[in-house]
């Protein structure tokens, strides 16, 4: 019998081995296993890898984990094979309690790119404990006038376990009076003395029975207790209940003290043997006990703490009722109480990210977080839904139920914005709904996509000539709006020529800050300007590279002095008539300068002569006039000392000396004076064009003085002058003495009074290019009505001395 038994609780063993080792896939593509309670470290699970697809030579290098387990640690993966195995000691009834069902939810990340998996590992129930009494010894009175049949309810044992491994059944050894029957109430075994045969006090009035409680499992495990049964007289109607199973519903917010329920018990005994006092029964378990009090008279269930849907969805409370008659009966209900879920719990989000920097190029659609969510509440109250704030480049996008990814939504651009704070937002269903806020800051790295950029296209640098090679005479400068390395700009000249020579024989660049440094000194009379192309490019893959043309301006320096070049006949010697009239032109100096402007701006002065008050020299045309007639006492020789002179800084200077002869005979004058104006004919030719053009800007100037005379006199309540008075000393002779202006012209008109000699003197003197000065004798004769205009030009190699008009 024995080895019977054996062997089919080993055949039974080997089958549920099977069945609890084998695992099979559920909906929404999660994986679930059944494992017993109990089992070693490092026993086997299952291949979990293989059942997701998985390859196992990428477990370790994407990082393959468990990222959440309740309770934790329980379980671990070998990366080698993908076998999931058991961590630690699992005790079921310490995770479960009597539960009918023991999941523990894994929750299964893998990176590159990131996946989210579920998984579901059932705990098994196996017979690791015996049934056990509360007490060791149980005392009951039973009158000896009971009759046979009547029965008296046993303490219960309790155990751990559930299903066939909990208790099955009751048991005691044969007795003469007492049988044992076991009644289903529920979920609950209770056991039951029967009376079968009339007691005699006085013949035994105490007995001893070893009560039994067994499990049915292979092999089975048993608790016992001793029962004391005394027997003596005592009532023979125990209290009833009106309803043996009553339920009701709470809400698990209801506040403490909340009436359950009041139940119902009658005893038709009388006096105190049908008085009846209600208790929470021995077969209630601690947490009852905690949660729920009952009033022993009036029978009222009332919450002594907060219930918790969460918690505990159901309780199953025994009350018992008990009269109070010397050898008291009692009877047992139960109620159970179903606790309704309200929204009380807010959802729980949490974060998944490997990183919390994204590259600006990272293309629309790819999945950077993982956001999981979970709510404590049940139905709608436990429904969630999640939501990312507006207006940023991501969306979320649901995985699994209570899985989400967030992906790009659109393209990114660090330049324009290089973080954002992204706030995630979970919502329940409940009413009303309560939502949790989560935070993510998101940093965009940079990509080289921008190209160096100059302010402008073209940029003009200045350098005076005769600089000092190696110098530098400026600096170009580029922006690049990316960072790091891809912002970092170096620069170079693009080749070319200049004048036929490479470019880069006249400038060079530092690589570095774009300071351009000349090869060579510059001449302004060779070489006036030339363009440089320089190119900007960054450091980044792929390179970007940006250009900008540089003009180069070259400054003048007065670098060269004044050159007489002609002027004189007879080396250095020349004639006069003594009987020329003052203001004659004896001669002109004329000189040139190689510089330009300001450098090339030259001015006559005589330095020294025989006879200082005798010969003038114009400081403009380098004209030399006499002063006086000449006298008998003047010397027939005289000797000049002229020095011209430009207007650089500083000036640079030349002089000559000249040696005029007065002559007395009229006819060697005549010819002196042909031969004088024979040299200067020449050139006369090509300063009179010029002189033309003057004469008629000049005329109109005339004209707008006259014009403004007119509008200007009769303001001051003056009487009109005649047109013959224009341009002499009479009664408008103030205004013709101011100086006037012409707005947006380079020349200046001033009418200067000229002491020596009748009439005035009209100076043209010019601006900017303009820089030579111009000057109009304007001779009156009022007894001929006549006037005399004397034209004096610029001085320049081609011009004539003077131009007589008569008006």
């Amino acid at each position: 019998m024995a080895n019977t038994v054996g062997v089919f609780w080993l055949r039974k063993k080997a089958v549920s081995s099977i069945l609890i080792f084998c695992a099979w896939n559920v909906v929404s593509g999660q994986i679930r296993y059944s494992i017993p309670e109990e089992l070693k470290h490092g026993s086997y699970v299952g291949e979990i890898a293989k059942d997701l697809g998985l390859f196992f030579d990428q477990l370790s290098t994407r990082k393959f984990r468990i990222v959440s387990q309740v309770p934790s640690q329980v379980f671990n993966i070998n990366l080698q094979n993908g076998v999931l195995f058991v961590n630690k000691r699992i005790d079921r009834e310490l995770i479960c309690g009597k539960s009918l069902t023991c999941v523990l939810p894994l929750e299964l990340e893998i990176e590159n790119p990131v996946e989210h998996y579920r998984a579901d590992v059932e705990i098994l129930d196996v017979n690791d404990n015996s049934p056990s009494f509360l007490n060791p010894e149980f005392r009951l009175e039973i009158a000896e006038s009971v009759t046979p049949g009547t029965r008296f309810i046993l303490k219960a044992a309790l155990d751990p376990d559930i299903g066939t491994n909990s208790i099955q059944t009751y048991t005691f050894p044969p007795h003469e009076h007492f049988d044992l029957d076991v009644q289903t109430l529920g979920k609950w075994k209770i056991p039951e003395l029967v009376v079968k045969q009339p007691l005699d006090r006085e013949a035994h009035a105490m007995h001893r029975l070893t009560l039994t409680a067994v499990d049915g499992a292979l092999p089975p495990r048993s608790g016992t207790s001793l029962i004391i049964i005394a027997v003596s007289d005592i009532n023979d109607n125990a209290p009833i209940f009106q309803k043996p199973l009553d339920s009701v519903s709470l809400k698990e917010d209801v506040p403490p003290g909340t009436l359950v329920m009041e139940v119902n018990a009658t005893d038709l005994d009388d006096g105190s043997n049908g008085d009846i006092a209600f208790s929470l029964g021995s077969y209630n378990e601690e947490k009852i006990l905690e949660t729920f009090s009952i009033n022993p008279k009036s029978g009222q269930i009332r919450v002594k703490r907060k219930l918790d849907f969460e918690e505990t969805s159901m309780y199953e409370i025994h009350v018992e009722a008990k009269d109070m008659g010397v050898q008291s009966l009692s009877a047992y209900c139960i109620v159970r109480v179903y606790v309704e879920d309200v929204n009380d719990n807010v959802p729980e989000v949490i974060l998944k990210s490997a990183s919390n920097t994204v590259s600006e190029d990272t293309p629309v659609g790819t999945p950077i977080a993982l956001v999981s969510v979970a709510d404590r509440d049940s139905n709608r109250n436990g429904f969630t839904d999640c939501q990312i704030s507006p207006d940023v480049p991501f969306e979320l996008k649901r995985s699994l139920k209570n899985s989400y990814k967030l992906v790009v939504s659109d393209g990114l651009d660090r330049e324009l914005a290089p973080e954002y704070t992204l706030i995630v937002i979970c919502k329940d269903g409940g009413m009303p709904p309560l939502s949790t806020n989560r935070t993510m800051n998101l940093k965009i790295s940079d990509v080289n996509d921008n190209a160096p950029k100059f302010l402008q296209s073209l940029q003009t640098i200045y350098v005076t000539e005769n600089n000092t090679p190696g110098n530098s005479i400026g600096s170009v400068t580029a922006f690049d709006p990316d960072a790091e390395g891809n912002s970092q700009v170096s620069y170079r000249i693009i080749e070319g020529s200049v004048q036929g020579n490479p470019v880069s024989t006249y400038v060079s660049i530092n690589s570095y800050n774009g300071i351009i440094y000349a090869q060579r000194s510059f001449d302004y009379e060779k070489l006036k300007s030339f363009n440089v192309r320089v190119q900007a490019r960054d450091a980044g893959l792929p390179l970007y590279d940006g250009n900008i043309t540089v003009s180069v301006i070259i400054l003048d320096q007065n670098d060269n002095p004044p050159v007489i070049s002609s002027g004189f006949r007879n080396h250095n010697k020349t004639t006069v008539p003594r009987n020329a009239y003052p203001g004659f032109l004896v001669t002109r100096v004329i000189a040139s300068d190689a510089d330009s402007g300001q450098n090339a701006r030259i001015s006559y002065k005589l330095l020294h002569a025989t006879d200082p008050n005798l010969f003038t020299i114009s400081h403009g045309s380098g004209e030399i006039r006499n002063i006086r007639r000449f006298k008998e006492e003047d010397a027939t020789i005289q000797r000049l000392v002229i020095m011209v002179k430009d207007h650089g800084h500083p000036a640079l200077s030349v002089t000559s000396s000249i040696t005029i002869t007065i002559l007395e005979q009229t006819e060697q004058l005549r010819t002196e004076i042909g031969d004088l104006h024979g040299d200067l004919q020449g050139a006369s030719d090509l300063a009179f064009y010029i002189i033309i053009s003057l004469g008629i800007v000049t005329f109109i100037l005339l004209v707008v003085i006259i014009v403004l005379i007119i509008v200007v006199c009769p303001k001051e309540k003056q009487a009109p002058c005649p047109a013959s008075c224009y341009l002499a000393n009479c009664c408008c002779s103030n205004e013709l003495d101011s100086k006037i202006r012409t707005s947006n012209s380079h020349a200046n008109l001033q009418i200067v009074p000229n002491s020596k000699v009748i009439g005035n003197v009209l100076d043209i003197r010019g601006n900017r290019s303009l820089s030579d000065t111009y000057r109009h004798n304007v001779r009156s004769a009022p007894e001929a009505g006549k006037f005399e205009v004397i034209y004096f030009s610029p001085v320049s190699p081609a011009t004539s001395s003077s131009l007589r008009r008569d008006i």
